[in-house]
């Protein structure tokens, strides 16, 4: 397995600058951001250390990109943009899968071959609606993605985290049920799933169990930990707002048993990305402690990844 971080948490650093940190302290990976330009819709997003645009246009910023990734012995596990594709307004929706599909584009012309995303959901229809416009939205995104030999790697985040997400989220591929039907809808070796297991954690999921099941469409991996308050939680209950009662913390610090997980990977032969994902608020406000929080993280999870 290859030890890297998603790019976005180093959001003011250029990407020449993030490769060169992910080179110093020895990632073998980088999970790329690739926002829209300007598009800072919400915390840990709109990061674009990659135009994708920029890519399909200009050759010879494709090959730096390329070539630079390459002299500092980083690999790109893959290009990340996490949209709502399914949203109830149509125009952010068409943005949406507009800048995706220029992703997996972009992701083929750079010979990454990966795009790691959110499948979306209009968060005011229940989850048997949200089926059917799978079957409108994503057969089109799907397509490409067979066409230029991209796979896509949904995160399994329910995006439902305040009153803003209420009441469905905005990311439907969130439970193994739901991951069945999808399957069975977009059937293609080119759609798989991102595994976090944090989000399991505060959903009362098991999160090793479906590693065996889904073993051959786990395309990408996250590190990231979520501590449960059950202080909290018996106060609340878990038809609160989620972070009412959890918090996202460093691999190690919250309630993953990053032993048994990883043992679970090695179990089924994963051999591919494996990215740190820091959104622990504790490592925030300087860019001493973001850096540091990737460096504590890597150095925790050496352990179990070389």
């Amino acid at each position: 397995m290859k030890l890297g971080f998603v790019s976005a948490i180093l959001d003011t650093w250029s990407y020449e600058e993030m490769m060169d940190f992910a080179s110093a302290q020895g990632f073998a990976c980088v999970e790329v951001a690739c926002w829209p330009q300007g598009k800072a819709e919400r915390r840990y997003a709109g990061v674009s250390h990659i135009d994708a645009e920029r890519v399909l246009e200009d050759d010879a910023y494709a090959a730096h990109i390329t070539d630079y990734a390459k002299e500092k012995g980083v690999e790109i596990s893959s290009l990340a943009f996490y949209p709502n594709t399914m949203d109830a307004d149509t125009e952010k929706r068409k943005a949406s899968i507009s800048h995706l599909m220029n992703l997996i584009r972009a992701s083929k012309k750079l010979g990454v071959n990966m795009v790691t995303t959110f499948i979306g959901r209009d968060q005011t229809k229940n989850v048997e609606e949200n089926l059917e416009l799978v079957k409108e939205v994503w057969p089109p995104i799907i397509k490409l993605a067979e066409e230029c030999g991209v796979r896509i790697g949904i995160e399994n985040c329910p995006m439902l985290f305040g009153p803003d997400q209420w009441p469905g989220g905005q990311n439907l591929m969130t439970t193994p049920a739901i991951w069945r039907k999808v399957f069975e809808i977009l059937d293609s070796d080119m759609l798989g799933i991102n595994y976090d297991p944090s989000h399991f954690v505060w959903q009362m999921i098991d999160y090793v169990k479906p590693i065996y099941e889904f073993k051959d469409k786990i395309f990408h991996v996250h590190y990231k930990d979520i501590k449960v308050y059950r202080d909290r939680l018996n106060d609340c209950g878990i038809m609160a707002y989620p972070l009412d009662f959890m918090s996202p913390k460093l691999p190690g610090l919250g309630d993953v048993d990053w032993g048994k997980y990883v043992s679970a990977l090695t179990d089924i032969g994963y051999d591919g990305y494996t990215c740190i994902e820091i959104e622990d608020k504790a490592f925030e406000g300087t860019k001493e402690k973001v850096e540091q929080s990737l460096i504590l993280s890597r150095r925790y999870l050496e352990q179990f990844v070389i």
